[in-house]
């Protein structure tokens, strides 16, 4: 554990490569963030739109995944996965900065919102896909952990300043003008990620039959699919994100039309739900370290789900400490479970097929996302936006039932690699040897 615990110091202060990739991501989630606030106050404040465009808006912004996430895998497991990050930033930096301008021009509109949405989520498919992917290759296995955690931690802290920060620019110069605030951010994870000096070997070009594609897509679904751990973990992150976006795609109309709030509050509030998401961070290593991987997964991803049913009780005045704290509690489970399982899926999946299998598990669990948030519009026009809050938070915890019902209820630990035994679920150490521990 001593050892353990020099690694983390050791992986900042010393691993440059890791530092521009650290500061990369994290300017990337300010930015990011502030495009979760602004975006939907565009649509509210100066295109009028209602909670079904908002929730449609959200949408388009997870709908490549479920078109072309499969595919991506595969494509970035043939190639050097940082130029895809670069041109997958540099494309979305422009994108963005495309809004201002076209108010000025008077050519904003709600499609051309949507075209933007649709066309950056397409960037973030081939960013995150070759992101994951690319993380192993410039840090050590035993330093991942320790790398996943404070990459996760670093987003709920960007994430905690772009909300306020996107509610407070809003306020302050105009919805439409807070998107050079995410193009901005773009600009200097371009610059970060050009500055790493580490670069990958070529990758072996090999002729390919036709229909290799879909082959290589093909052998990474199979593993999802015959697999308990990941296929776990991957349905319970499709039911979750259902329910997760059903609530995020309403939440600033909520506030706003509902609660009656001003659009720095919002910020304001959705900053301090995010704090959560730190603390999960700082909690998730030593959780998993006391009580054990699956355990901890347990913990975070039901036991705080639960508190999202505060979320729909919020009112004005002392009523937004319901959304403060089930905000919080929500951000704080799913940031832990992602640190967890993005340890374990770095450690567990072959690295030749950690790409598309990254991009298997994410086309179902992102795929549920644009569907989350057209249900999410609907619910709210159909329902009232209370009521729609109701019923989308009640799902947060209830998909922990994927959880229950798999080897993972009777575990300590997540296993490690794919050669330990998995018969029972009952111990992921096969030869008796405990997981690593996750500090």
């Amino acid at each position: 554990m001593s050892r353990d615990a020099e690694r983390p110091v050791s992986l900042l202060r010393r691993h440059r490569d890791f530092r521009l990739l650290w500061c990369g991501e994290t300017a990337g989630k300010f930015g990011a963030s502030v495009t979760g606030v602004a975006m939907p106050l565009i649509a509210v404040d100066t295109l009028h739109a209602g909670p079904f465009e908002v929730g449609l808006l959200s949408a388009a912004a997870w709908l490549p995944w479920l078109v072309i996430g499969l595919p991506a895998g595969a494509w970035v497991d043939r190639v050097r996965r940082r130029p895809v990050m670069l041109a997958a930033a540099a494309v979305s930096g422009a994108l963005f900065a495309g809004v201002p301008v076209a108010a000025w021009c008077g050519l904003l509109s709600t499609a051309l919102l949507l075209t933007v949405a649709l066309l950056t989520g397409v960037a973030a498919v081939f960013f995150q896909t070759a992101y994951t992917a690319y993380l192993p290759s410039i840090v050590a296995p035993d330093d991942q952990a320790e790398g996943n955690a404070k990459l996760h931690g670093s987003a709920s802290a960007a994430q905690v300043a772009g909300l306020g920060s996107g509610g407070l620019i809003a306020q302050a110069a105009g919805a439409v003008n807070a998107m050079f605030a995410q193009a901005a951010t773009f600009l200097a994870a371009l610059s970060c990620l050009a500055g790493i000096r580490h670069r990958e070997p070529p990758v072996r070009r090999v002729e390919r039959r036709p229909g290799a594609l879909a082959g290589e897509v093909g052998e990474g679904l199979r593993l999802i699919a015959g697999d308990p751990w990941l296929r776990t973990l991957t349905l319970f992150g499709a039911a979750s994100n259902l329910a997760l976006m059903g609530y995020q795609a309403v939440r600033v109309v909520f506030l706003v039309q509902s609660v009656g709030l001003s659009p720095a509050v919002v910020g304001g509030l959705a900053a301090a739900t995010g704090a959560g998401g730190v603390a999960g961070a700082f909690l998730a290593r030593r959780a998993a370290a006391r009580v054990g991987t699956a355990r901890a997964t347990l913990l975070f991803e039901f036991g705080l789900a639960l508190f999202a049913l505060l979320i729909p009780l919020t009112t004005d005045g002392a009523g937004t400490v319901f959304f403060i704290a089930g905000g919080c509690c929500v951000s704080a489970g799913v940031v832990a479970g992602n640190v967890i399982k993005a340890g374990f899926q770095q450690r567990y999946c072959p690295p030749h097929l950690l790409g598309r299998v990254t991009a298997g598990s994410t086309f179902v669990s992102y795929g549920t996302i644009p569907v989350g948030s057209l249900l999410g519009g609907t619910l709210g026009s159909a329902l009232g936006l209370r009521a729609a809050m109701w019923i989308t938070t009640a799902g947060i915890p209830l998909a922990a039932v994927f959880l229950f019902c798999s080897p993972l209820r009777r575990a300590r630990d997540l296993p490690t690699s794919r050669q330990e035994p998995q018969g029972d679920g009952l111990s992921a150490e096969g030869g008796g040897e405990p997981a690593t521990p996750r500090s």
